[in-house]
């Protein structure tokens, strides 16, 4: 007793009902495995799991054989198994990717934050250095990141005034640096 598989419009060669699961499975293993990963493939988008989602459906099909009613239609149970088994994936990876831990902000190391600390104190220890108005000027122009209109107003002198205390305290702040490191 033979029967004739349709797959796409095009017949396949004739599966014999008398044959045993090993030799049944091969045979659609060899005409039908490739399509099967196609389809498995568009489905999970993921080659690698696609050819995993069609040997289950080929290992599970093999096992249950016998229980297989009418083998004529292994490729459909072939078919549904390996939609089955894709979704099943995906919903697999749906729950994987919704309880994922999230991913920490990259941190600075330990080390990056001590040199930050050391060069912060090195500026205020320097800035103590400073005559006062030179002090209050650069404070608040590159701390306060006020403008020099609003640091002649907060310290009562004029706008040329601003930029000569800036321009002494970056010079003595400079040379101050220059001379720890």
């Amino acid at each position: 007793m033979t029967t004739e598989t349709i797959v796409a419009g095009a017949a396949t060669a004739p599966l014999s009902v008398e044959w045993d699961a090993d030799h049944a499975v091969t045979e659609l293993y060899r005409e039908h495995y490739r399509p099967l990963v196609r389809l498995a493939a568009l489905l999970v988008r993921d080659h690698a799991t696609a050819e995993e989602v069609v040997q289950d459906a080929f290992v599970a099909m093999h096992g249950a054989w016998r229980r297989l009613r009418d083998p004529n239609k292994a490729l459909s149970y072939l078919r549904q198994a390996v939609v089955n088994k894709a979704r099943s994936v995906l919903r697999h990876r749906a729950v994987v990717e919704k309880h994922a831990p999230k991913a920490l902000p990259d941190a600075p190391s330990a080390e990056h934050g001590a040199m930050n600390l050391l060069e912060r104190e090195a500026v205020i220890r320097a800035l103590r250095k400073l005559p006062t108005r030179q002090r209050e000027a650069i404070v608040l122009r590159y701390y306060g990141d006020l403008s020099e209109a609003q640091i002649a107003d907060a310290m009562g002198i004029s706008k040329g005034a601003v930029k000569s205390h800036t321009s002494r305290g970056i010079s003595a702040l400079r040379s101050v640096l220059e001379q720890t490191t």
